[in-house]
């Protein structure tokens, strides 16, 4: 299968902030180091590229010096966090129903540029997770985080203390694996083509403890994940860009990989332009921070990155047809 970019949920790097604190890192420098906004951390369903992902991890493990901080970051995570997604899996009324969910909704509801594959034989059943993204830099961070997901999911029916019969890892390092079975605390056979957890075929009939979910269907209000289409991925980086203040088309272009030049010119392709494009989610935006309670109109320009709040006033009124005031007082 071609390689993808793929993007994910910001709920994906689980409790990292808190990890790499408590280990004497600084998580704003994290992000500092790979252009990110930190206010990422606060809006868990945001769609992330994939890549960027990959970044964050490898720059945390630099940060705290930890070459395997994806698995023991790893240990922490909960599926039943990862989005409502992920509580919709947990809630699976059987460990097979579990995956079967998992590898039919990720793509749709998750994360893209992301396979899923479970395979039985001879009582023993492989499900593994490959990431079809090209993004370099971190992958192998992001892999046993990934698996570290697969190993939750499955202890979220045969309990905490669960461990699997076997921990396939792709890299190829000197002494990796038994530093992996340390933190695993399971065998660990490096060098494999995708990253996988081996147990036996009879757990897949495991019920949950407790009250399933049953078999309904995934509803979310989550945002979707962005397709390959280019008004798909920038109104999805846009969205992230906005979370630290005005954004540029530059930082857009560069988080996509090519240049301004080659992303208006995609754009156009489709009929669209950057700056119609930016204006539609600032008035989005505006609009919801506008309709909540205790925010003055000067505290939503500066939200929005505005320096000066008579801008936005102004850009507002081009964008509804009436000032910020007027808005409010049409809505309330």
């Amino acid at each position: 299968m071609a390689q993808t970019r793929g993007y994910t949920r910001a709920s994906a790097l689980g409790p990292i902030s808190g990890f790499v604190e408590d280990r004497g890192g600084r998580i704003a420098r994290v992000f500092e180091r790979v252009d990110l906004p930190l206010g990422i951390l606060d809006a868990p369903d945001m769609p992330l590229p994939l890549a960027e992902q990959f970044k964050v991890l490898h720059s945390a493990g630099r940060e705290i010096g930890d070459p395997y901080f994806g698995a023991r970051l790893g240990r922490l995570v909960r599926i039943e966090k990862l989005s409502a997604f992920g509580r919709w899996v947990s809630l699976s009324p059987t460990l097979g129903s579990a995956i079967d969910r998992s590898n039919r909704g990720l793509n749709r509801f998750l994360q893209t540029g992301t396979r899923l594959r479970l395979v039985s034989g001879n009582g023993v059943s492989r499900w593994s997770i490959e990431f079809l993204d090209p993004g370099y830099e971190g992958r192998f961070q992001n892999e046993l985080l990934g698996v570290s997901y697969l190993i939750d999911t499955l202890r979220c029916f045969l309990g905490r203390s669960w461990v699997p019969d076997l921990v396939r890892v792709t890299g190829t390092r000197s002494n990796q694996a038994a530093a992996l079975e340390q933190i695993f605390c399971a065998p660990v056979l490096a060098g494999s083509a995708v990253p996988a957890i081996e147990f036996r075929t009879a757990l897949l009939a495991t019920a949950r403890p407790g009250d399933g979910g049953g078999w309904q269907a995934f509803t979310s209000s989550e945002e979707r994940i962005p397709d390959a289409a280019p008004e798909s991925e920038v109104v999805a980086l846009i969205g992230l860009a906005m979370l630290e203040g005005y954004p540029k088309i530059d930082w857009i272009a560069s988080k996509l990989g090519m240049t301004r030049r080659t992303l208006q010119r995609r754009l156009g392709e489709q009929g669209l332009t950057f700056s119609e494009l930016l204006d539609e989610q600032m008035r989005n935006r505006a609009v919801r921070l506008l309709q909540q309670q205790g925010l003055s109109v000067t505290d939503v320009a500066y939200k929005l990155g505005y320096s000066d709040p008579a801008h936005f006033s102004r850009a507002f009124a081009k964008w509804s047809g009436m000032p910020p005031r007027a808005f409010r007082g049409h809505v309330a």
